[in-house]
């Protein structure tokens, strides 16, 4: 079994900061890709960034310049540094990983449970 922990989610007023990070563990498995979306009430689930297994990042235009993702390849956790936050970056965060397992051989998508970022202005 593999799961992803989410945490660093909360309440900040507009302009200011917040940190997320998830972290993938279970036995026997390797994480490719890792990255978040976001799902704001009444909408639908959006990509927000990726981090490829050799460290190439991309974005959506809406967060280009504010946000910065990174990853700490030893300890399979990815983070997203949220800087200049606006109240349309309100949304429930989910983190995934795509994520290679060796013994029964499998490859998917794992996702988190999700954690709330509430931006006031």
């Amino acid at each position: 079994q593999v799961q992803l922990v989410e945490s660093g989610g909360g309440l900040v007023q507009a302009g200011g900061s917040l940190r997320l990070s998830c972290a993938a563990s279970g036995r026997a498995f390797g994480v490719n890709d890792m990255g978040w979306y976001r799902q704001a009430p009444g909408k639908q689930r959006d990509f927000v960034a990726r981090i490829l297994n050799g460290g190439a990042t991309n974005y959506t235009d809406s967060v280009q310049g504010r946000f910065t993702i990174s990853r700490d390849y030893a300890k399979n956790t990815v983070y997203l540094q949220m800087n200049s936050l606006k109240p349309e970056d309100t949304a429930v965060y989910f983190c995934f990983a795509d994520i290679t397992r060796y013994s029964p051989f499998s490859r998917r998508a794992y996702w988190g449970q999700g954690t709330q970022v509430t931006v006031s202005s």
